[in-house]
């Protein structure tokens, strides 16, 4: 039974049907203005004091020159796009805005989805986040670090001169040359020839230089070959120095080091007939074919050791801060993707499995429009996050190279408080940095309008 019939009383407690022509309550905004701008005056007065003040200023302060005394128009935005170190901190945040979050935002939607279904994703998903607790500071000193030239020293060319060693072999002995008067002269490409045919009955002794002593610790002292006895070449390839002096240049003498390893190979007319690699006690022999050739030791024996990539070079050292930026949010994409992902009813990945799509088919074309909105989100987050990268860049980057990784919050932080400080283009620099933002801001409170309305 009913509470009440239809235009009867309410039941005890209710309130009852509108009567015609009594009038509706207004709200207490439309009655008492002032005291809901009363409630919002502490929030306004911040507001203004934090945020409308210093746009404003920043407007005002970019019409003027350096001293703040002279006005000058629109020059120093004319600046802007004239001088070179600008337009780089330009192009380089044009190439922030492209790669950072988008690389972000992917590689959070694959550690999301593939961590989904794994026994230990939540655990991975620690890891992955952890460098969001690190300040950009720490994350700069870390990543200067990792991107050390030495190999001793940087993690990132320790990994790639390993790798690279693994299928290069390394030479034999670096930086090692012919000593003047030796015979030997340069052949191109870094290697070395004899100037005469060499005769099986005299040894072809190689005599180098250019060996730093404590390479020489462990090597074996250098000892004359022999003749050999099929009529073939024997020589020794030796260090042609004695330690404190002395000795007869071009002799082999009493406690000159043996270079082992050194290949050394028999020529005739440009072609190699025979090759040997010189013993520990740094002697030689050579078939009867290189009688009567010359003996060339190619560059391979000397080639300086291979010491990595340089990383923080005037060419890489943009993608380099990109991938430390990458490293630290990642997490955060993938924190928000896996939240939504968490919301996409399984009933229609189970539908679309059941239709037959393979797993490829049902992430392209169910999982990621799906997870658009949430996309949306974390790219527009990141967007706007890299148009203000500073520390990083300011941290990571060597001095030599600031100037190519310059992006525009340090040009803007150089121009107003480095050498020749002018807060006047630092100003217009601010008020450039500002209205490249607000489209942003704009697409994402539209956005969020849109979905606020269905």
């Amino acid at each position: 039974m009913s509470t009440a019939t239809a235009g009867g009383p309410a039941a005890p407690g209710l309130p009852g049907p509108p009567v015609p022509g009594t009038p509706r309550p207004t709200s207490v905004v439309r009655t008492r203005p002032w005291l809901a701008a009363l409630f919002l005056l502490p929030a306004l007065v911040l507001l203004g004091a934090l945020v409308v003040y210093p746009i404003a200023y920043s407007v005002y302060r970019s019409l003027f020159d350096a001293s703040g005394t002279g006005f000058v128009g629109l020059d120093n935005y004319v600046e802007l796009f004239t001088d070179d170190g600008i337009l780089t901190a330009i192009k380089n945040n044009t190439i922030w805005v492209v790669v950072a979050p988008t690389a972000c935002t992917a590689l959070g939607l694959i550690f999301a989805v593939l961590t989904e279904r794994v026994r230990w994703g939540t655990a991975f998903k620690l890891i992955v986040f952890m460098p969001m607790a690190i300040s950009m500071l720490a994350a700069g000193i870390i990543f200067r670090l990792v991107y050390e030239q030495d190999p001793d020293r940087g993690v990132a060319n320790a990994v790639w001169v390993g790798v690279h060693d693994t299928f290069n072999e390394a030479s034999a002995w670096p930086g090692a040359r012919p000593r003047p008067d030796s015979g030997l002269k340069a052949s191109g490409g870094g290697s070395y020839t004899t100037a005469s045919a060499v005769d099986a009955a005299d040894p072809a002794n190689l005599p180098l230089v250019g060996v730093p002593p404590q390479d020489l610790a462990d090597a074996a002292d250098a000892k004359a070959a022999g003749p050999a006895d099929d009529g073939g070449v024997t020589g020794t390839v030796w260090v042609d120095f004695a330690k404190g002096g002395g000795g007869e240049p071009g002799e082999i003498d009493p406690g000159e080091k043996a270079l082992a390893g050194v290949e050394v190979e028999a020529v005739k007319d440009g072609r190699v007939v025979a090759s040997a690699v010189t013993g520990e006690d740094g002697t030689y022999a050579l078939p009867a074919e290189a009688d009567g050739a010359r003996l060339r030791l190619p560059a391979s024996n000397f080639t300086e050791a291979y010491n990595g990539v340089n990383w923080l070079g005037p060419n890489l050292v943009t993608p380099a801060i990109i991938a430390s930026y990458v490293w630290m949010w990642a997490g955060f994409a993938m924190v928000l993707i896996a939240a939504g992902l968490a919301g996409v009813p399984r009933e229609l990945l189970e539908a679309a499995r059941v239709d037959g799509a393979n797993e490829w088919q049902v992430f392209r074309r169910v999982t990621v429009p799906l997870l658009a909105p949430v996309l949306a989100v974390v790219l527009v987050t990141l967007m706007i996050n890299v148009l203000k990268i500073f520390d990083l860049v300011y941290i990571i980057a060597p001095g030599a190279t600031q100037s190519d990784a310059n992006v525009l919050a340090l040009q803007l932080y150089l121009s107003s408080f480095g050498t020749g400080a002018d807060q006047g283009v630092g100003s217009a620099i601010a008020v450039l940095l500002l209205l490249l933002v607000v489209p942003v801001m704009v697409f994402n409170i539209r956005r969020l309008r849109r979905e606020n309305r269905r």
